[in-house]
């Protein structure tokens, strides 16, 4: 069509459908919706339409991309004279502009091609159609998740002296967002609105379920709030809403529920599942649930069910999932066996539906409501039902023989599960360990610890935290210490809870000195094991946080807990030891105390502590 347009055929609107046409034969353009680029590339024609005068011009196979083009519902136009597949050349950095046809030579400056396009374009319908065609052809590069072929389109739209219409921003920022990312798209967005085009509202939608996806809630509640199309707002609320239930913040989800009531948005079946997931907790996870919290979840279920049922929606196997997760949380045990109850019934016969999965979610919240004899009742209906318990159902009955302290059916549990094949993991292992440590039984845990190495199991901080709880309890200085070197060795980070522990141990021990060195130690292996590194990153810790004498020290370091817990607690623990008087030094591993525990517990056994005072 751009050959078309440069060998000098000016279209013009001369039908009586007021459609665009030229001066040459009408033979319509084939439409085929159902394209593939990549093996249109590799069977396109490349013979560019006859001259009216009888010259041909030719190109070679390297410097045209032929792509078909479908008639758009919206704007359908009819091209005359072509007897061929329209053609685009992609020569860099401008069309390759073929000659005029009049034997006066060809336009082989690319000043003068611009030139000639310019002169050419000030027709508005030329500019239109080529417009309408660059903005299809950008649609069908977001259907093929072809970007390359989107920006290259786009820049030579820029060239050719063709405005990009709302249109055409709408359908390449779609492709900007699906291939770089929002920030890409945003800028786009920017140099929209300085041409003063005013963004559609299905613009502003992927915009927003872009940011959306990557949790920025701020960015994408603005987006929303701009768009005034009720049917643009169903997609991107639901990704919002999703947003806000990974992020577990519902209060953020009020605003835009009331947007879509306000709008008339109607509901699909997936804003249900969220709601039940947002919404049928109250005090969880911040507190458990109590009298009062647990009528207001159970007036928010009954409005929740109420609206789904008048929308003519009946649960999901992933409503109900939801739902069981929001009751176990907030300890309502009876509500979650009567809507386990109603899924066997609702779903019973229904393929894909796991009934495993709700029995696990069901166990799981029995089991940390302390309900044992609930999840032992539902276990055993799993068995005799025919259920296959997973990994994840032998793991939680562990843990609710860690409830009720019995180390002999814990065995039989992790029996069974090897013998449906699955084999104990570091949770499994952790849950043993907490029973024998609860029995006082340290030997024997200390030879599970053992023999998780030896099955190719990776402990991880929080089965070295269980022993760290029970020798903290138990008032055992030499197994805390054991542990902390056992970490260090196979460099395993300490976190906020290990610091605590370790802390408070030698603190009821009257060994103040030892407690600030071991904060000092753990709080450096917190932020890294490698003292190089702790070194590179000592000036800008130690300026802007530990060391920083403005009211905003705490603040920023607060702020840090939001993204990197541990580092935040490190700097805290830090800058408190600074404060109380005492000296950091950046070299943990030349403290004495860690010298003194890599000495002792080095070799990897335990050995008794000393019974003196061992104020370093």
């Amino acid at each position: 069509m751009v050959a078309l347009v440069l060998q000098g055929d000016h279209l013009s609107m001369t039908s009586a459908e007021a459609k665009y046409r030229s001066s040459r034969l009408n033979i319509p353009i084939p439409v085929n919706h159902d394209f593939d680029i990549n093996k249109r590339e590799k069977h396109a024609s490349c013979v560019h339409a006859s001259h009216t005068h009888g010259a041909k011009t030719t190109a070679g196979e390297d410097d045209i991309q032929s792509i078909e083009l479908y008639m758009s519902s919206r704007e359908k136009y009819m091209l005359n004279g072509i007897n061929c597949l329209p053609q685009i050349y992609s020569c860099s950095p401008l069309f390759a502009v073929p000659n005029q046809g009049d034997g006066s030579g060809s336009l082989s400056s690319e000043n003068d091609a611009v030139s000639f396009l310019k002169r050419i374009f000030e027709t508005g319908p030329v500019q239109n159609v080529l417009r309408w065609s660059f903005n299809d052809i950008l649609h069908a590069c977001g259907q093929s998740a072809n970007y390359e072929l989107a920006d290259h389109l786009f820049q030579q739209m820029q060239k050719l002296g063709v405005e990009p219409s709302c249109f055409t921003y709408d359908r390449y920022i779609k492709v900007v967002v699906m291939w770089k990312g929002v920030a890409d798209g945003m800028e786009v967005l920017k140099a929209m609105k300085k041409k003063n085009l005013k963004p559609f509202g299905k613009t502003l939608a992927n915009l927003s379920i872009g940011c959306s996806k990557i949790l920025k809630l701020d960015l994408a509640e603005a987006l929303l709030d701009q768009i005034v199309e009720a049917q643009y707002l169903l997609y991107p609320c639901r990704a919002f809403l999703g947003a806000c239930d990974d992020m577990d913040k519902p209060e953020r989800a009020i605003c835009v529920l009331a947007k879509m009531k306000k709008m008339k948005v109607k509901f699909d079946m997936d804003i249900y599942e969220l709601l039940y997931s947002l919404f049928v907790t109250v005090n969880a996870p911040y507190e458990k649930g109590d009298l009062l919290s647990r009528n207001e979840a159970t007036e928010r279920l009954k409005a929740i069910e109420t609206d789904m049922v008048e929308n003519g929606f009946q649960h999901s196997p992933r409503s109900i999932q939801n739902l069981l997760k929001s009751l176990g949380a907030e300890g309502m045990t009876t509500e979650l066996r009567y809507y386990l109850d109603y899924a066997g019934d609702l779903f019973g016969g229904r393929k894909p539906y796991r009934r495993e999965v709700m029995c696990n979610i069901a166990i799981h919240s029995l089991v940390d409501a302390k309900e044992n004899d609930k999840a032992i009742h539902i276990f055993r209906q799993m068995i005799s039902n025919g259920l296959q318990p997973d990994a994840a159902t032998y793991t939680i009955m562990v843990d609710c023989c860690s409830n009720i302290r019995c180390y002999k059916s814990a065995c039989a549990i992790v029996s069974l599960m090897i013998r449906d094949g699955f084999f104990p993991g570091t949770s499994t292992y952790t849950t043993l360990i907490k029973i024998l440590l609860a029995s006082q039984d340290f030997d024997e845990a200390l030879r599970l610890l053992n023999q998780l190495r030896v099955e190719g199991n990776q402990p991880d901080v929080l089965l070295f935290n269980t022993f760290l709880r029970e020798a903290y309890i138990k008032g055992r200085i030499d197994l805390l210490e054991y542990i902390v070197e056992r970490m260090h060795q196979e460099n395993i980070q300490p976190d906020p809870t290990t610091c605590s522990y370790v802390f408070s141990a030698y603190m009821d021990c009257n060994f103040i000195s030892t407690a600030i060195e071991a904060l000092q130690v753990l709080s450096m292996r917190m932020i890294s094991e490698d003292e190089n590194v702790l070194e590179e990153k000592r000036k800008d810790l130690e300026e802007d946080f530990i060391l920083a004498e403005n009211s905003e020290a705490e603040f920023r370091i607060i702020k840090l807990f939001k993204f990197q817990e541990n580092l935040a607690a490190a700097l805290l623990n830090l800058r408190w030891i600074e404060v109380c008087g005492f000296s950091i030094s950046w070299q943990h591993n030349e403290s004495a105390w860690a010298k003194r525990l890599s000495s002792a517990y080095g070799s990897g056994v335990l050995r008794p502590s000393p019974s003196e005072d061992t104020e370093v």
